[in-house]
């Protein structure tokens, strides 16, 4: 009698034990499915259930006596097993299918044992691969793909492995060694052209706000501006620095290095946050704005926070050597960063912390487009009645707000290498778009007393829109 807790641990458990003898005339032909648990076949069964197919091999090499075949049918999600630390794969409906022939271990078949895993069409930038459990892999086990070959096929998937262990099928984005390489070459150009440009802007700005007279809302968006820029360039050089230095630095300096890359994400965050609240300050509380060492306080944010979210992260020791992998485990590149044991902090501070900036960002855009638009109905904005140049507004808001970041949202589980060179190149080059929508939005301007970029003037009656 099996006891209900013991039952219930057991439940995603199914096993099939089959007695046969050393003679076998012809291969086992077994069937498994996660719900209907294994079942001997004497003749090929259509349907969605899987199938193990035994070689003769197996036998041969075993004593006259009867031997035991056991197949093990296992849900890992109610049981709580064979789970990888920070996998980032699917468990194909997680199954994991075990087995066993008599008591002795065997591997280094001629004839591999076959695996046929049934699902339907996987989707596009899905990668199938049979792995299996290897217990001696890091600290807790992990999946290993050695010994067995993966035939994918739209209705099924076919491992034939030269071992009897646990087996599974890992659905893996679909990114190879060529795609990484060729995304981390293209990312590497990118930053370097985008530092030169950077340091353009930088210039340009400093030169429009010296060169010109500028009521201090246009002086502050300027600085604001030029601190965005300026965090980019960080950003550029950070990476820069870890492709170029990581994998060949002393532990401590790799984690030095994992902290100030980390600290230049989190300041180019905070930045876009602080454009975004400064839209709404002037497109929405117009009136009666004054705050005294505004630029500053804005800098000892977007400077200062950073810093302390980097600090509490250094000190539980989140930075260090973070290895990037293929689809066969293999390593690709290897960068200073947050390690695979505190990716939750990764989570908190990089993928929470910019979620929130971009709802808010993109609220304060939708407010921005609504009221330009309103402002261009009614008559009250000269000199952007042409189609390009609002198009030209929103594109550089869009991006001065940061929204390409968000296509790293789509990077995760399912996609494909389109998006991940989208999400490269046009990070990597934010800062050549910021540099030409200054130049084309303030450079017509600066002869003129015009207000900045993104904020509304209000003269009585008179509503003045600026770029």
């Amino acid at each position: 009698q099996v006891q209900s807790g013991r039952h219930d641990r057991l439940a995603g458990l199914k096993t099939l034990l089959l007695n046969v003898s050393r003679v076998v005339t012809r291969d086992v032909l077994i069937t498994f499915s996660p719900t209907a648990g294994p079942s001997r076949l004497n003749t090929t069964k259509k349907g969605k259930a899987g199938k193990i197919h035994l070689p003769r091999e197996i036998f041969r090499s075993l004593s006259s006596q009867t031997v035991s075949v056991v197949v093990t049918v296992l849900n890992i999600q109610q049981l709580g097993m064979f789970k990888e630390v920070n996998q980032t794969a699917q468990v194909l409906d997680n199954t994991v299918v075990g087995i066993t022939v008599g008591e002795s271990s065997i591997s280094g078949l001629q004839d591999p044992v076959q695996l046929t895993f049934a699902h339907r069409q996987l989707p596009h930038g899905i990668t199938p691969q049979c792995v299996f459990w290897d217990p001696s892999k890091g600290q807790a086990g992990g999946w290993r793909s050695t010994g067995c070959v993966t035939q994918p096929g739209n209705k099924a998937t076919v491992c034939s492995c030269d071992h009897l262990t646990f087996f599974t099928l890992l659905l893996n984005p679909a990114l190879d060694g060529s795609t990484a390489k060729a995304l981390m070459t293209v990312a590497t150009a990118g930053c370097g052209v985008a530092m030169a440009f950077s340091v353009f802007t930088i210039a340009f700005c400093i030169f429009i706000r010296c060169r010109f007279r500028f009521e201090e809302t246009v002086r502050i968006n300027l600085g604001l501006h030029v601190n965005l820029v300026g965090s980019l360039f960080l950003l550029n050089l950070a990476f820069l620095l870890n492709s170029g230095l990581s994998g060949r630095t002393h532990p401590r300096t790799c984690r030095v290095l994992g902290g100030l890359t980390h600290y230049s994400l989190l300041c180019c965050f905070t930045w876009m946050a602080l454009e975004g609240c400064q839209l709404y300050l002037l497109f929405v509380k117009v009136l009666g704005i004054y705050i005294h060492h505004y630029l500053a306080k804005l800098c000892l944010i977007g400077w200062g926070f950073p810093v302390i979210v980097v600090g509490v992260a250094g000190v539980i020791g989140s930075y260090g050597e973070y290895s990037i992998q293929n689809t066969d485990h293999q390593v690709i590149a290897h960068l200073c960063w947050i390690t695979s044991k505190h990716l939750l902090v990764h989570y908190i501070t990089n993928c929470g912390y910019f979620s929130l900036i971009f709802l808010f960002n993109m609220a304060v855009f939708g407010v921005v487009t609504q009221k330009s638009c309103s402002l261009q109905g009614t008559g009250a904005v000269q000199g952007y009645r042409k189609p390009w140049k609002v198009a030209m507004v929103a594109a550089g808001l869009f991006c001065l707000l940061g929204a390409t970041w968000a296509l790293a949202f789509l990077t995760y589980g399912i996609s494909s290498a389109p998006v991940l060179y989208l999400f490269t190149i046009l990070n990597s080059l934010q800062g050549i778009f910021i540099f030409i929508w200054l130049v084309v939005l303030y450079y017509p301007k600066t002869k003129e007393t015009t207000g900045s970029l993104s904020y509304i003037i209000r003269h009585d009656k008179t509503t003045t829109a600026s770029q």
